[in-house]
Parts: C-alpha cells; structure tokens; sequence
C-alpha cells in the first residue's frame, strides 16, 4: 500500500490490505483511510464474502450481544434501542442546499459537519467491518457497486443476508454507492442520517434500526433513485412477481405503502422481491431485476393460515434473525398476530415482558431478515442478469372509503398521474402518525424521494414513451369497506390479479367508467369459482365496484391542488388529471353522486 495509506496501514491485517491490493482502485483505498482516520477503529475486518468471512460476522454479533441465539438452529434475534424502532424521518436528511418539497433538506457543508463530527472517534475500541455488494445481479448491465462500513456485526451480518457479495467486481477505479454507519452510543437524540446525493455518500449514526443502519436498503434508494432520473431507468420500491396464466408466467411489479398487501401480494405468485425493483429500457421493453437477494419484512399479523410460505420459513431451519419481537424462555419466538396462545413471560425490545403487563409482546414494526432462498414460491429468474420482461404494474393502496378493489388505467400516463402518482393510503400503526389517517404517498416512494416529484414524474412519462410495449397499469385496493365491514376478504386478492393477468392476455374485456377499466361481473363470477371455489353474487359485485363518483373527484381535485403547487411539473401531470375531472363530472351530470357497474354495463 502507498505510504500515504497511513491509517489503512496501521490498523488493516496484513492478510486483509493484500486483499484491498488486489482490487487495484486508489480511488476505494483513499476512501476508506480517511474513513478509518475519521471514526477510529482499533482494527478493520474486509469481507471477500467467503463463508469463512460470513461465519466470523455471525460469531461477532453474538459475541457482542447484538444477536442472541434461538432454539431454532440458524435463528438468532435482534433488539434495537425502545426509540429506535422504525424509519427515523425526522432525523434524516437529503443535503441539498435546495429545499425540495416533500423531502427532509439541510443544506450540505451544514449537514457533513454535523455528521462528521458525531462519527469521530466514534469507533474507538471496536472493530470496523468493511463489506462489499452489488446491487442487482452481478455481471449484469443493471448492477451498482456498494461499499457498507459498519461498527456493528449485526447490521453486516444483515448485509450478507440481503445482498450479493461482490468483492471481486471493485477491481479497478470503479464508481460505487459508499455507506458509512455507526451505533454509536445510541443516543437518539443525537441519532443521524445524512444522504449526500452529490459523492454517493450516506453516514448513519447513533442507530441500528436496520431501515436507518444498513446501508443497501432504504438509504441505498434515494442514491439510485437520483441515479435512475439522471440517467432515464426507473429505481422503484416495488415488489417483482410472476403471475401464471394460460399462456405462461406474467411478471408484474407491485408498489404498496406499509401495511397494504405488498407482501401477501408477492406471496401468491412466484417470488422475485418483494420490496425494490430496478427498471431499465431494452430493445422497447421495459425489465426489471431485484437489487436484493433477500427479504427484511414485518411480521406483526403472519399467521399460518394466511402466509403458509413466510410461516414455513420462520419455522424451519436456516438464517433468519427476528428483530424486535418477543424472546420466550425457552429460546422460541412470538409475535403479534400470529394466532398462537400468547406466553406469560418473555423477553422484548423493552427488557423483561408479561403478559398480565397489558403491553403487545411485539413492536408492531417488528421483523424478519431471510434470504430470498429460502423461499418455495422463489421464481426461476430470480437472479437473471438479463431481468424478466414486466407486462403489468400494480399501485395498492390501504383506502376505507373511496377506491374500488381493482381498476385498469386507459393507458401509460394515465395509470402513472391518476392512479401511481396519486396514491393516498391510511396510516397503520407501524407508520408515525393518526392512525387510519389519508397520506398521500405517490408510488408508495415519497418517504424516500431525494428530488422534486416533477422530476420524478417527467422520467417516468419520458420513460414510458421509450416502450415499444408498456405494462398495463391497475390499481388495488384491498379495504374498501361498508361501514365497519370489509368488503372484501383477505384471499380475493387472487381473484383482482387473475383479472389483470387475462387483461394482460387480452382474454376478457372490460367495463368502461370514468376513471378506468373495470371488470364484468360475469368475468368475476367465473373467477371466483376458479380461483376460490366459491360464488361471488351480484350484491357483493354492486357493493364493490359502484363508483363513488363524488368521492372520485375530490380525491381528484385534491390531487391536482398538489401537483399545482410544483412550478415545473410536467404539463402532461395536469393534463391527465383535468381529463379525469371532466369525465367524473360529466358522470356526475348524468348519474349522480354514484353509479352502480351494472347500470354503466347496460348502457
């Protein structure tokens, strides 16, 4: 190493340094001297992603109490700090010495020093891991480099479960996406997540909560996101799903907020991710490959009888490491929701639990750290270099009172302005905030948009006008209900998507409303029958799928007051919504504030 590598040569193995050597990239070794200079480590471990290294991080997080053993072997489990349990959006920071709307900003010099300065010295006494991934699949023309530095074992023990090692990719000056975390002291109140779009930068400290600490999630997405937008591809937190109808396997991305059915959806088809999707242009088709190679979700509410596949992998044999659910005596789980008797005692995120406390066993942000592998339901192209063809793209929202249970859109820019980049959700309880309350969360992304949604919104119609085939766009709604009754049961969720599988081929036609395409009852009944053997009668079709035409357009218009705000939002957003407004208040004129499907169907 060159003499002025004066911290990587103090404190990196001789063994380790031969290693970083050999990628032969000034630009990687310059990075992590002033790193290790800045935070201090007594020793650095680099990570080939041998099973020798992975082996070591897994000893290393037991060893220092961040994970504990379960009686399940392979499983282990996590707490994070009482306060330190979910995203912390009022401690996270894009710095832009521009104020973006929606987005957290401080601006930049601002921002650095006041993270830098809470990572000095910050490792002192501890070991720094140093971890090398690729996002998307490896020789692939989708795949980013990624850089994790970390003081605690726990989050890159969760790195090596989530992401492809990819040590050998960083030979030579390549770019890569650079993260920097420490636990610190825990101390919340000094807790910090500074995104630096301008070097690819994100420095978290003072957490472990994994979507603040490890690097390649969420905090990875407003890097690539930014990235996508300069450089016209599509970098999506949604889930990639194979669908099969009667001429094969459909894939279909899927964009839920927290809480409204992104996961249970990924269930029932054949599993790609269930969380993030990068999207690029070949040859006029849009594709789509999974940055990720494994899955960090909420276990509150996965029970056997509705989640068989999650159920199956949480209790057999394999790496798994529960984070923030309940510890029982005897080395076992429990969680929330999951249908079991609840234990009279335990050990949770809080300390030591009972049940006669009165407090939930669980956090309702609990969750689960699997690789993807371990799913039976895992698609075959699961790590395609080449991405899977995407044909549909589902936006699903939580809405008591307004939107129907499945809608097509007329076309691209329709589907993306009145149906994706008009998403509002109720809050759960994971989320902060009033519960059941509307938030309006455009392609269930805005927690972690890094730009103006104008800039956002016009890549994605100029992205769609490079198709020479786009994917048919649907809207879910899984919660509509009549009073205090849901409409719908949890299982008609593969009724809507074997709908939006025969309309993508092209095999039953569709009712025209207002707002979008919707299904014929008859198309339903037949479905139903297929799909849950069960029948499906007129009431419940009437029930479901009348338009609330007067809720539709203030929703409408509530949307369009938004967008209006934006100076430079794309004309075509405007558009799009002024068209909708018109058609609800012409169906307004004729029918009222509402119009069942059957009276549309016979006219």
């Amino acid at each position: 190493m060159g003499q002025n590598l004066s911290f990587l040569n103090r404190t990196v193995q001789k063994d380790m340094a031969r290693k970083l050597e050999s990628l032969n990239n000034s630009y990687l070794m310059e990075f992590l001297d002033n790193i290790i200079a800045l935070c201090e480590p007594d020793s650095v471990y680099v990570l080939t992603g041998s099973e020798q290294d992975k082996e070591y991080v897994r000893k290393k997080a037991l060893e220092a109490g961040e994970e504990i053993k379960l009686k399940m072997p392979g499983h282990t489990i996590h707490f994070d700090h009482p306060l330190d349990q979910a995203r912390a959006r009022e401690d996270t920071f894009i710095l832009s010495n521009t104020k973006i709307p929606y987005v957290n900003t401080k601006p930049r010099e601002e921002g650095l020093r006041e993270v830098l300065s809470l990572l000095k010295g910050v490792m002192k006494g501890r070991e720094m891991y140093v971890g090398f991934y690729s996002l998307g699949p490896r020789n692939s023309p989708f795949q980013l480099l990624a850089l994790q530095i970390t003081d605690s074992p726990y989050v890159i023990h969760s790195e090596n479960i989530l992401y492809r090692n990819a040590f050998e990719d960083f030979a030579g000056n390549k770019p890569f996406l650079k993260f920097v975390h420490s636990k610190g002291e825990l101390d919340i109140k000094k807790r910090r997540i500074m995104i630096d779009l301008e070097d690819n930068t994100v420095y978290s400290v003072n957490t472990t909560y994994a979507g603040n600490s490890v690097g390649l999630k969420k905090l990875a997405l407003r890097l690539t996101v930014t990235k996508a937008v300069k450089e016209g591809w599509l970098s999506e937190h949604m889930a990639i799903i194979g669908f099969d109808g009667e001429n094969g396997t459909h894939y279909f991305t899927a964009s839920f907020p927290s809480g409204s059915g992104k996961t249970s959806t990924s269930m029932i088809g054949k599993l790609i991710s269930d969380d993030l999707a990068f999207i690029r242009e070949f040859d006029g088709l849009a594709k789509a490959v999974n940055p990720e190679v494994g899955v960090f979700g909420i276990i509150q509410g996965i029970n056997a009888k509705d989640d068989p596949i999650i159920w199956e992998v949480l209790h057999k044999p394999g790496e798994v490491i529960f984070s923030n659910v309940l510890m029982t005596s005897d080395g076992d789980v429990y969680w929330e929701g999951s249908d079991l008797p609840k234990p009279e005692k335990g050990y949770n995120y809080e300390g030591q639990w009972t049940k006669e406390s009165g407090k939930p066993a669980s956090h309702p942000n609990a969750r689960f750290t699997v690789p993807l592998t371990s799913f039976r339901n895992l698609d075959g192209n699961w790590n395609n270099p080449e991405g899977v063809i995407i044909e549909g793209i589902i936006y699903g929202v939580r809405d008591y009172n307004t939107l129907i249970p499945v809608t097509e859109a007329f076309s691209w820019s329709h589907g993306v302005v009145t149906i994706g980049a008009s998403m509002e959700s109720a809050r759960t309880s994971a989320v902060i905030g009033k519960a059941d309350e509307l938030e309006f969360n455009p392609m269930a992304i805005l927690d972690f948009m890094p730009v103006s949604l104008s800039v956002y919104l016009r890549n994605y119609m100029e992205f769609g006008k490079k198709l020479k085939k786009t994917p048919k766009i649907f809207g879910f709604n899984y919660f509509l209900k009549d009073g205090n009754r849901f409409l719908n049961s949890k299982e008609d969720k593969r009724v809507w998507v074997s709908w939006a599988v025969k309309r993508v081929e092209e095999r039953v036609n569709a009712l025209y409303t207002p707002i979008g395409l919707i299904p014929y009852y008859e198309d339903l009944q037949i479905l139903f029958r297929k799909v849950l053997g069960k029948e499906y009668s007129k009431e419940d079709y009437e029930k479901q799928f009348t338009i609330k035409l007067k809720k539709y357009l203030e929703k409408t218009e509530r949307i369009m007051g938004i967008y209006l705000k934006f100076n430079d939002i794309p004309e075509e957003v405007i558009n799009e919504l002024e068209m909708q407004r018109r058609r609800i208040m012409e169906y307004i004129n004729k029918y009222g504030d509402s119009v069942s499907p059957f009276k549309l169907a016979r006219e």
